[in-house]
C-alpha cells in the first residue's frame, strides 16, 4: 500500500511543475503565433492534434494551410500509405496559450483530397447547407464522468467500495457532494474565452459526473463547437491529472449513464403555432428509431445499449416513446414548450460519446430532408 501511495504521488507531480505556472509560456513569440490543429480520429471518439506555427496571427480557416499527419498511427490509414490531411475549418482563440494563438478544428481528407471516410463533417456540412432555410438550431448536453489518472477509478469516490446512493449529488454543494469543480469552473471559462457558445454546467446524477450545455449553435457550427469543447475539457483535465470519460454507462449498477441529449428546433417550431411543427417532426423521428439508435453512438448503437434501458431516467433502446417533461422518454418536450405552443423538443437517446455531426446530420436528414 505504501508504495502504491508513493507511486501516485510521484505520477501526479510527473511534470515536474508541481501545479506551478510554468515559466517560459510568457516568452515573446516574435510576431509568430501557434495553431494548435484538432481532428477526430479513426475511433470516432478520440481527438487528435499537434502545432503549427504561423507567420501572423489569423481567425479565417480559409487562410490557414492543409497540413497532414500520419494516419497510421490514429487508426486511419496504412504505413506504406500513411499521410492523411487535415483542413481547417473553424478557428477558437487558444485558452492556455492565449495572445494571438489558435485552436484550429479540422476535416480529414484521404491522400487524393477526397473526404476519408472517417470525416463524418462534409456530411453534416452538406446536409446542413440544404436545410439552411429551416434555420435549425441545436443544442447539446454533454454529460461526463471524472477519472482518476489512471482512468479506472471514478475520481473522488472512496479507494475501496462505493459512495452513498444517488440523490444528494445532482446540482449539489459541498465537498461531501460535490467533486471536480476546479475542473469545471476552469472548463467553463475557458470555453467562454476560445468563443464556444459553451450555455451552462451542472453537477449530475452520480457523484463525480457532471454535464455542460453547448448552444444554441446553427447548423454544422453545433459539431464544431461541441467536438472543440470536449477538447479543451480534456486538456485542462490533464492539468489536475484527471481522466475525462464519455463512457454512457462508465459505472455498471445502479448509478446513471451519461448522455448527449440533443435539442433541436427548427424556425417554424420558435414561431407561433410551433408545437404542431414539433409534434410532426417527432413522428417522422419515431418512423427512424432504428436508425438514429445506429447513430447515436460510435459503436452502432451497440454502446448505448449499456445505458438506455428504461432505468436511470431513460428509454429503451428497442422501443420509441415521447412525452412532455418526461424523462424517461426517447423524446422529451419541456413544460414550457408545451405551454407556449412553440420552442424545441429534446432527443434523449444519443450517448455521451456520440459524433455531433453524425448526430445533428441525422436529425436533419430525417425531419428536414425526408431521408
Amino acid at each position: 500500500k505504501q508504495w502504491y501511495q508513493r507511486r501516485v504521488a510521484i505520477t501526479a507531480g510527473m511534470d515536474g511543475l508541481d501545479g506551478l505556472t510554468n515559466p517560459f509560456m510568457d516568452l515573446d513569440q516574435g510576431g509568430k503565433c501557434q495553431a494548435y490543429y484538432i481532428w477526430i480520429d479513426g475511433t470516432g471518439e478520440g481527438l487528435r492534434g499537434k502545432t503549427k506555427t504561423l507567420m501572423e496571427p489569423t481567425m479565417d480557416p480559409e487562410t490557414l494551410p492543409v497540413w497532414n499527419f500520419d494516419g497510421s498511427s490514429t487508426m486511419q490509414s496504412l504505413g506504406q500509405n500513411s499521410d492523411i490531411y487535415i483542413k481547417p475549418v473553424a478557428c477558437f482563440k487558444d485558452p492556455f496559450r492565449r495572445g494571438d494563438n489558435i485552436l484550429v478544428m479540422c476535416e480529414t481528407l484521404d491522400h487524393e483530397g477526397n473526404v476519408h471516410p472517417t470525416n463524418k463533417r462534409r456530411s453534416c456540412f452538406e446536409n446542413m447547407e440544404k436545410c439552411k432555410e429551416v434555420i435549425p438550431w441545436f443544442g447539446i448536453e454533454q454529460e461526463y464522468t471524472m477519472f482518476d489518472f489512471t482512468g479506472r477509478q471514478p475520481y473522488g469516490w472512496p479507494s475501496n467500495g462505493y459512495p452513498g446512493p444517488q440523490g444528494p449529488y445532482y446540482c449539489g454543494v459541498g465537498s461531501d457532494k460535490v467533486k471536480g469543480r476546479k475542473i469545471v469552473e476552469a472548463h467553463y471559462r475557458a470555453c467562454m474565452y476560445a468563443g464556444i457558445m459553451i450555455a451552462g454546467s451542472n453537477a449530475e446524477v452520480m457523484p463525480s459526473q457532471w454535464e455542460y450545455q453547448v448552444g444554441p449553435c446553427e447548423g454544422i457550427t453545433m459539431g464544431d463547437h461541441l467536438w472543440v469543447s470536449r477538447w479543451i475539457l480534456s486538456r485542462i483535465a490533464e492539468e489536475f491529472n484527471v481522466v475525462i470519460s464519455y463512457d454512457p454507462k462508465p459505472i455498471p449498477g445502479d448509478w446513471n449513464g451519461a448522455g448527449c441529449h440533443t435539442n433541436i428546433s427548427t424556425l417554424a417550431m420558435r414561431e407561433e403555432g410551433g408545437l404542431e411543427k414539433i409534434y410532426e417532426a417527432i413522428e417522422l423521428m419515431g418512423k427512424k428509431h432504428e436508425e438514429h439508435i445506429h447513430d447515436y453512438d460510435p459503436s452502432g448503437g451497440e454502446d448505448n445499449k449499456r445505458r438506455l434501458t428504461g432505468l436511470h431516467e431513460t428509454a429503451s433502446f428497442e422501443k420509441f416513446n415521447f412525452g412532455v417533461a418526461h424523462r424517461g422518454a426517447s423524446i422529451r418536450i419541456p413544460r414550457q414548450v408545451a405551454a407556449d405552443g412553440k420552442g424545441y423538443f429534446e432527443d434523449r437517446r444519443p450517448s455521451s460519446n456520440a459524433d455531433p455531426y453524425v448526430v445533428t446530420d441525422r436529425i436533419v436528414r430525417t425531419i428536414c430532408l425526408g431521408e
